[in-house]
């Protein structure tokens, strides 16, 4: 059950700058029908022939989806039939696709306890985290046991997960009970077989340092690769399963570092003998800002592929490029030149190629797409192989299929196949989508830039729907993260799928919407993702968040008097300082779930500043000026000057940003006379979870700028 509060003292007295006499009530889509689209995840392929198969997500209702070449004709596997916040996760299936394995429950996308059950509903018996698997064929899904993060055997027969600091096994079709198998001091995770299936090798995680260890059986001691006071991940086989390479990082403690100061984060390549332990260093990083451990999707995107290649990515020339090395060492290989980025990095079972996600292409505007590129795993000859106006990621091959997900800026994302060699992409369970989905009332966003205040080109896109007054209300767009790009289309975000969704439907709803990129973002190379003086150092992005209200305020179609901002978690943060620094220019706001002091435990931004902090004081550094500058940097220090009216937002199991980052500011605003209103949901988490919560948070935040602006919508159209 939601909570609406109304703060008593705040109420509207007086409308905001700019209020007009209501209009008729606007005849379009109804938010219902905007969110009605399913939104297909975790997509994944057979490794030993042409099946494939997703997680769906039909208004809340979550399943496993499948279809097999050549027809690829979509068909449901399991049946759950509730809006209940249960996420469906770490699909995978055996190599020869006779059964698909999942995780049913926990929010993997949060900060911390993302493993943790999820109870939306209030439920007095929780539900829990589980793994299943579901033969391809059809039939009931079988229960593996409590747990998380599976990996099937390439045998096919076994399934290890992670459950109490453990690994886990289990029969691949539950026919006996889950046993524990590796449980050693420290945490052990991200287990990968070896190309036999005999051995795993697998991250155990000892606070400030970790090992690669390799398992073989239980009579067997685990064989630790050159263990060291570092902090080692990512393990990959090599083909004949005799060596492995990882990724190192150096262990925690040191002297403390300069806050305030960006700083190489060093990382290299180990390769070790499986059977031995015995390593060497393969390659290491350039020892500058653009060479520090990459922080894009996948990080290292690490791959021991064919040909003798190992493969990884960096962003040492200015954007997230893959780079190849021979396993012998010399120098990396760029596999992928030209101002792009690469991310959900695959590696087609033949180990001879890569497919990922890029803004590639020479159409107009890819910058702000993702397309599916092809390389070679020893060539420098990548191949954008669905080119043109739509946007697909997730790319996986299946046979001699290649399989993804994609969108255009009106149709929703669906599961798409095409042949690997090239030809045009075919769409699946396309009639999954509503029969009264507004596709043809979606506006086509345009790509817009404009100049902040220090000269820095903003990237953003404008939504606008046709008709209505001579002067409209506007709204800024400020995205989370902040390493996301919006784009061009439906995210491949669920999260920000529904802010894209948010923006037709403010648009339908009359609103001019200007979605922007700012500084910190992704997608524009490295000193654009990395800029000086950001975050809890400065904020120096929220320039990019006042330069978009002038650039709406000198549109001829704006009323400069109504232009309100909006966004979630860090947009969040960027709503609440706009409206803190400058509610001369935004008249509103709705800041949902957003950081609010950076110099607090929990503002999950600060977290180099809590680390200084920590720091024995005795030793200098320049922790105060930080605690200063963030605290600069923060909403809560310009509350003295936060006059607009806001709606706060936030589930009190957010896993994200601590829930008391909201209950401080609201107490905050309350004593300094801010008019504010509150809108809180018990049990969810950062990502709505529940359908119904996804449907209240986004017509709330159409209904409140409706209202503060006095705005109903400029004409009566039909969906």
């Amino acid at each position: 059950m939601i909570a609406l509060l109304l703060f008593s003292l705040a109420t509207w007295l007086a409308a905001p700058a700019g209020a007009q006499t209501a209009a008729p009530a606007v005849t379009g889509p109804t938010a219902a029908q905007v969110f009605s689209y399913p939104y297909p995840t975790e997509l994944t392929a057979a490794s030993g022939r042409g099946r494939i198969a997703w997680a769906f997500n039909e208004q809340g209702r979550r399943n496993i989806w499948a279809a097999e070449a050549p027809a690829f004709a979509a068909r449901q596997l399991t049946a759950y039939d509730r809006d209940d916040g249960q996420e469906l996760t770490s699909v995978a299936m055996s190599p020869m696709g006779e059964w698909v394995v999942f995780v049913r429950g926990g929010d993997h996308g949060s900060n911390w306890d993302d493993g943790a059950p999820v109870n939306v509903t209030s439920s007095p018996l929780p539900p829990k985290v589980q793994v299943w698997s579901v033969p391809f064929a059809g039939g009931e899904p079988r229960l593996l046991g409590e747990g998380d993060m599976p990996v099937v055997s390439p045998r096919g027969d076994v399934v290890v997960f992670e459950r109490d600091r453990r690994l886990w096994t289990v029969p691949i079709d539950g026919s006996q009970a889950a046993k524990p198998i590796v449980a050693t001091n420290g945490t052990s995770s991200g287990a990968v077989w070896s190309p036999d299936g005999t051995r795993l090798a697998f991250v155990s995680g000892r606070g400030d340092h970790a090992f690669i260890g390799v398992y073989r059986d239980e009579q067997t001691p685990v064989t630790w690769l050159a263990p060291s006071t570092s902090r080692d991940s990512s393990p990959r086989w090599s083909p004949d399963g005799t060596r492995l390479v990882f990724v190192r990082r150096p262990g925690a403690g040191g002297p403390p570092t300069m806050v305030l100061e960006p700083r190489h984060q060093p990382w290299s390549l180990w390769v070790a003998d499986a059977s031995t332990g015995q390593g060497h260093q393969l390659w290491t990083a350039p020892e500058t800002l653009r060479g520090s451990f990459p922080t894009t999707d996948g990080n290292a995107n690490l791959h021991w592929a064919a040909r003798g290649r190992i493969v990884f990515l960096s962003y040492q020339d200015g954007w997230p490029h893959l780079y190849s090395i021979a396993e012998q060492g010399g120098e990396p290989l760029l596999l992928t030149p030209g101002a792009y980025m690469a991310e959900h990095v695959r590696l087609s079972p033949d180990g001879g190629s890569l497919v990922f996600a890029g803004n590639a292409g020479d159409a107009a505007d890819d910058l702000h797409r993702r397309h599916v590129v092809k390389v070679p795993v020893d060539r420098a000859t990548p191949q954008v192989m669905t080119p043109g106006a739509g946007l697909e990621w997730s790319p996986v091959v299946a046979g001699d299929q290649l399989a993804f997900l994609g969108a255009t800026a009106q149709r929703p994302p669906l599961p798409m196949v095409m042949p690997l060699a090239g030809g045009a992409p075919t769409n699946l369970a396309a009639d999954r989508i509503p029969a009264d989905f507004p596709q043809a009332a979606l506006v086509v966003p345009r790509a817009v830039t404009y100049k902040a205040s220090d000269g820095v080109t903003v990237h953003a896109q404008l939504f606008e729907a046709p008709g209505g007054p001579p002067k409209r209300p506007a709204i800024v767009y400020v995205h989370g993260g902040p390493p996301r790009q919006m784009l061009l289309g439906w995210h491949y975000s669920d999260y920000y799928a529904r802010a894209y969704a948010s923006n037709q439907y403010l648009a339908s709803r009359g609103f001019v919407v200007l979605s922007i990129n700012y500084r910190l973002g992704i997608g524009y190379g490295y000193e654009f993702h990395q800029p000086p003086a950001a975050g809890a150092r400065g904020a120096s992005e929220y320039l990019d968040v006042k330069a978009a209200a002038e650039y709406l305020r000198a549109l001829p179609q704006v009323d400069p008097a109504r232009v309100g901002v909006y966004g979630g978690s860090y947009g969040g943060y960027l709503t609440a300082l706009a409206l803190a620094r400058n509610s001369d220019l935004f008249a509103a706001g709705v800041d949902i779930h957003g950081v609010h002091d950076f110099t607090t435990q929990g503002s999950g931004s600060g977290a180099a500043l809590q680390a200084a902090m920590a720091a024995s004081r005795f030793e200098p550094n320049d922790r105060e000026k930080a605690a200063e500058v963030a605290w600069r940097s923060s909403p809560v220090s310009s509350v003295s000057t936060w006059k607009s009216p806001v709606l706060l937002v936030h589930g009190d199991e957010d896993r994200n940003v601590r829930f008391s980052q909201t209950v401080d500011l609201a107490r905050r605003l309350a004593a300094a006379g801010v008019p504010f209103e509150e809108l809180v949901i018990p049990d969810d988490t950062h990502h709505w979870m529940r359908h119904a919560n996804v449907l209240r948070v986004y017509e709330a935040t159409a209904a409140y700028f409706e209202r503060a602006f006095g705005h109903a919508g400029p004409t009566s159209r039909t969906p």
